[in-house]
């Protein structure tokens, strides 16, 4: 999933060299090296946070399922980055900020 996400230590890599920025004390040839080192256990961590969570909600009989409540929660916060996207495109001054 990492790979076609786009979230890869490559693409990362790539994106923080387009944005010129660089990791203080490594070259930057040397910066997939150090992505792949954090980037595949974070996922995995990430992941079994998620299903940890899904688990214990349908566990505990939250309304509605665990699955069900993690992909409303998904779907508002993708509503919520794009509302930010489209006020920070506008240039108004009440924008939320991260």
């Amino acid at each position: 999933w990492i790979e076609v996400s786009g979230s890869s230590p490559r693409d990362v890599a790539k994106q923080l060299r387009d944005q010129q920025m660089v990791m203080k004390g490594h070259r930057d040839v040397a910066m997939i090296t150090v992505l792949n080192r954090y980037i595949p256990t974070a996922a995995a961590f990430g992941g079994m946070c998620i299903g940890a969570l899904t688990v214990m909600a349908d566990f505990l009989g939250a309304i509605g399922s665990g699955t069900g409540i993690l992909l409303a929660v998904t779907i508002i916060y993708q509503y919520y980055e794009m509302f930010l996207k489209e006020q920070q495109g506008q240039g108004d001054s009440y924008v939320f900020t991260e």
